[in-house]
């Protein structure tokens, strides 16, 4: 409460100093003309004239502004409201200024306006002053439909602002379950095609294997469960899944497996999709060391390229046949192109071609950025999923 009074003095104050100091402002035009014609009138009866003067519109404007709230101008309703201003604006400075007249007389300064009577004075003020309080009124008027309409179109812009915020958040919760729903679509795709292997371990009376399979299976399973909300790990996140997933597969293929790593030390702070390197990895065993009897190799490359973050699986494995590339590119691949199209629009790719060598090569390239620190939590985590291995 004390705050709102205080609120309304201090607007009372600077509304009656506005007023005042338009009072001033005219009154210095009459002073001007007084020193030059030689007037002999006291100064001070010019003084209370204008004051008197701006003080009643002072008075009068409230009423205006209700007036202007009441019947305010709009398209398809403006004629009564013309009619109504109309009415009042040629009607309230014949009131107006009988009031100052009544005012003038009583502090004895008619004379100096022209007259001895009232009739004197109101006939006086109303040749000088009936058309300028006609255009207050109507400035009052004026400046109050532009306030109105900066509000509105204040209004409308914070409107237009909240609902591009709520169009922004919508893309961003749709961008955020179109990814999530890849990455639940993709851990299904690893999680049957392990269980596949250990089944024909099972049934190849692998006993042995099978227990040391569905062991390891269960660690990378708890270290990827713990980032599952994550759409973006640091590199050295990534590599620890991944030789996880390779422990796993080295005792399917035993001996038949030789895994390298070229990872430049600079890179491993790099963003990249959670769970990324897998499916890859996974295609270069399957279509390549799967299909040989003999040991295979797989090449892990990292690097920075400019701005990029460059990821190179190179596998020695038959390669691919002339236009096999989009057959072998199974779920896992599909899923992950779809993945990096969502996160990084055109400025990721993945490629899959036969190398120079021989084999398969699959290359990512992602814009090179380094990932958010991770919690202590997190970083726990990786150390015991790392000593899992």
């Amino acid at each position: 409460m004390d705050k709102t009074r205080g609120r309304r003095i201090r607007f009372l104050v600077w509304y009656v100093l506005a007023w005042t100091v338009a009072a001033l402002y005219f009154f210095s035009q009459s002073l001007s003309q007084k020193f030059h014609f030689n007037d002999p009138t006291p100064w001070w009866h010019s003084l209370f004239s204008w004051l008197t003067g701006m003080y009643l519109n002072a008075l009068v404007t409230p009423l205006t502004l209700w007036l202007g709230r009441r019947f305010p101008f709009q398209r398809s309703n403006w004629l009564r409201p013309l009619a109504v201003h109309l009415a009042c604006s040629l009607t309230f400075p014949f009131v107006q200024l009988a009031v100052e007249a009544v005012i003038l007389e009583s502090a004895g300064i008619l004379p100096a306006i022209g007259g001895n009577s009232f009739r004197d004075a109101f006939g006086f003020l109303l040749v000088l002053g009936y058309h300028g309080t006609v255009m207050t009124y109507w400035t009052v008027l004026g400046i109050q439909a532009a306030l109105r309409y900066y509000r509105r179109y204040q209004e409308r812009e914070k409107e237009a602002l909240q609902l591009e915020l709520q169009s922004s958040e919508l893309k961003t919760q749709l961008v955020r379950a179109q990814l999530s729903a890849l990455k639940v679509q993709l851990q299904p795709h690893f999680l049957f095609n392990t269980l596949n292997a250990i089944m024909v371990l099972v049934r190849q009376q692998k006993g042995h294997e099978a227990e040391e399979m569905i062991g390891r299976f269960s660690d990378l399973l708890r270290c990827v469960l713990e980032d599952v909300d994550a759409q973006e790990v640091p590199l050295r996140r990534e590599l620890e899944y991944l030789k996880l997933y390779l422990s796993i597969e080295e005792v399917r293929f035993q001996d038949r497996l030789r895994v390298e790593m070229d990872v430049s030390p600079d890179v491993l702070d790099a963003a990249v999709p959670h769970m990324v390197l897998q499916p890859i990895v996974e295609n270069a065993i399957r279509h390549g060391i799967g299909r040989s009897s003999t040991a295979g190799r797989i090449r892990v490359v990292a690097r920075r390229v400019k701005q990029a973050l460059e990821v190179v699986v190179e596998d020695d494995g038959p390669g691919l046949a002339p236009g096999a590339a989009e057959s072998r590119a199974g779920i896992g691949l599909k899923n992950t192109k779809a993945r990096l199209l969502q996160l990084y629009g055109d400025a990721a790719t993945l490629t899959l071609q036969n190398g120079e060598r021989g084999g398969a090569v699959a290359r990512i390239v992602l814009p090179y950025r380094i990932a958010p620190e991770p919690s202590k939590v997190m970083e726990v985590h990786a150390t015991q999923c790392a000593d899992r291995r």
